[in-house]
């Protein structure tokens, strides 16, 4: 059942399989779409908001089709795995960077603004914390060979559930809060969450969950 957005992508992949388009195409296609959305966030107001979730979702979606065309295709690589690393990372502390920009525009309270651009430092925190462990543990590892493990204690399954299933389904929060106009919740969340985030690097085993 989750996360749900591989729900949508597996039934998305089989289409995109059988054209020309490689798996780091794909990723180079959402990198686009979540550029286009935190374009659309940063203008504020309910229309733009809700376009940029819908933007966003559809980069959700080929951001997980790009590793099953991937496999699929026999086109798992060192540079697609840190490709894609790259884009989740731009396009999520982007995000919260133009929410921040388009509330504070709206509201004309500047703590808008700090607060998505916190929320942005700590995703790119995470992004190089990442970046360093792997470099200690010899280089990325592509999809197809990275082990995974699954949850069994309690503190094990929070963990998991916020680093994968809350990040892998991110945007069906975002979609939920932009249709309500409640977007400007996910500020304070995020500036904090992401903290909390790069935080549980430091968890002993949280690094070997993956969804």
């Amino acid at each position: 059942m989750f996360p749900l957005i591989r729900q949508i992508s597996t039934r998305v992949t089989p289409a995109l399989a059988a054209t020309p388009l490689t798996a780091n195409q794909v990723t180079a296609a959402s990198l686009l779409f979540g550029l286009a959305c935190n374009w659309a966030i940063m203008q504020g107001g309910w229309t733009w908001t809700a376009t940029g979730a819908a933007l966003l979702f559809v980069s959700y979606v080929l951001d997980n089709c790009d590793g099953e065309i991937a496999r699929l295709k026999d086109q798992c690589t060192e540079f697609g795995d840190r490709f894609d690393t790259f884009v989740d990372w731009l396009v999520n502390a982007g995000f919260f960077a133009a929410l921040g920009i388009g509330t504070a525009a709206g509201s004309g309270e500047a703590i808008w603004l700090w607060l998505g651009w916190a929320a942005a430092a700590g995703a790119t925190l995470n992004y190089f914390i990442g970046l360093i462990i792997e470099a200690r543990q010899g280089g990325a590892l592509t999809a197809d060979e990275t082990p995974g493990k699954e949850p069994v204690t309690r503190r094990e399954w929070i963990v998991y559930f916020f680093r994968e299933l809350a990040r892998a389904d991110f945007c069906f929060i975002v979609l939920a809060l932009a249709s309500l106009d409640l977007t400007w919740v996910l500020l304070p969340v995020g500036a904090v969450g992401a903290q909390v985030y790069w935080a549980t690097h430091f968890i002993r085993g949280a690094g070997g969950y993956h969804v």
